[in-house]
């Protein structure tokens, strides 16, 4: 058995001293040192933060590949990549791009996704598949193609029912709503964002009521809160039931909202970081969804302008959360980017936080949420260099 010793362990709740963390591919307990076994194999923190490991579910690319790609290699590459960021499960997020690619990128995700739950995958767990699209509106594209938008198809999301964890829809289009109601009630495991959408706040409540429960990145790409039009945002700042998307890296959200958002949503507030293909890799121009952007620091923009993703990383958007957020307790944080994406996709049984019983998902970290190991089910699989 492991034993993590001399950590400020971030659970559910709070951060705790003076105690050791008991695990091997499971949490076994949080025990007093003095309970160590002489068997135990002891892990020096050195003083860092032990948290659980972090959960993005909605990241389209890394390292310069994307999942909408269908290439087995570069999701792999991506899964190993995130791990150095502290993540241990994921959503590979697919863009609004031909059927033909989506079906291809599917199931390239799924071979991953089987090798990564076995002993001696050296990268992040995949869970199953965000797609972003193609069910959305138009006028609310954003950095998406608008020759592949189509009409919600419950079918396709039927046919892979066992894989996807999220969609994206926009539910004023023709037909969308219908298909909410439907796919609701033949696949309620599956949760349904509504997002890149000009819904007004009714559609917005409608469509909660025929069963949508979470927000595709607030405030980016779906109408804004106005004082007589609530929209969207209204809607998701209002509902205690949906749960709601965060880019935090202070460009597409000013950080001045941080505060107003995270007392708001509290347990429901998911950190993502909607990374593309040129995260971890130097300034310079990369594709999006078929698309060119272009990447100068923290912002990545179409050639006319257009905000087109991020390079955020998982664990700067918990610092920048933090940071930004006075009084805001590092566990609460923290949770943004674990137990409450792991909740929203039905996976907090077995990851998001430090409790017994859970999967032994775990990551150090320093002040500045500088990862230094990372663990999965237990095995390191990231260990950075003294």
């Amino acid at each position: 058995m492991n034993v993590i010793v001399n950590a400020k362990l971030v659970l559910e709740n709070a951060t705790v001293q003076g105690l050791a963390l008991r695990f091997d591919d499971k949490i076994r307990g949080i025990i007093s040192p003095d309970s160590i076994d002489a068997n135990d194999t002891v892990i020096d923190a050195n003083g860092l933060y032990v948290l659980p490991g972090l959960v993005d579910m909605h990241i389209h690319g890394y390292l310069g590949e994307d999942a909408s790609d269908g290439k087995a290699e570069g999701i792999r590459k991506m899964a190993r990549g995130i791990a150095k960021n502290g993540v241990t499960s994921w959503l590979p997020t697919t863009m609004t791009v031909s059927m033909d690619d989506l079906h291809k990128a599917f199931a390239a995700i799924r071979e991953v996704k089987l090798e990564s739950e076995k002993d001696g995958f050296d990268g992040a767990q995949i869970m199953g598949i965000n797609s972003e699209g193609p069910f959305i509106n138009p006028a609310k594209k954003g950095a998406q193609a608008a020759e592949h938008i189509l009409p919600c198809d419950p079918e396709f999301i039927a046919r892979y029912a066992d894989l996807i964890k999220v969609f994206t829809v926009a539910p004023e289009m023709k037909g969308n709503m219908a298909a909410i109601r439907r796919i609701h009630k033949e696949h309620p495991e599956v949760l349904i964002s509504i997002g890149h959408t000009s819904a007004t706040f009714e559609e917005a409540v409608k469509a909660v009521k025929a069963g949508v429960r979470h927000v595709t990145h607030l405030f980016n790409a779906q109408t804004p809160l106005m004082h007589r039009d609530p929209g969207v945002v209204g809607m998701a700042l209002g509902d205690s039931r949906i749960s709601t998307e965060l880019i935090a890296d202070t460009f597409h959200v000013n950080k001045a909202l941080f505060k107003i958002v995270s007392e708001l949503k509290k347990d429901k507030l998911v950190l993502i970081t909607d990374c593309t293909r040129a995260g971890g890799m130097p300034d310079g121009e990369y594709s999006l969804g078929g698309q060119p952007i272009y990447v100068k620091g923290i912002e990545c923009r179409l050639k006319d302008g257009t905000i087109a993703g991020s390079v955020l990383k998982l664990n700067e958007a918990v610092r920048n959360l933090k940071n930004n957020v006075s009084r805001l307790p590092l566990h609460k944080a923290v949770r943004a980017a674990s137990l409450s994406p792991a909740s929203a996709i039905g996976i907090d049984k077995t990851k998001g936080s430090i409790a017994e019983g859970k999967d032994a998902d775990l990551c150090f970290a320093d002040e500045e949420m500088n990862i230094h190991r990372t663990i999965l089910r237990g095995r390191t699989i990231y260990q950075a260099e003294v």
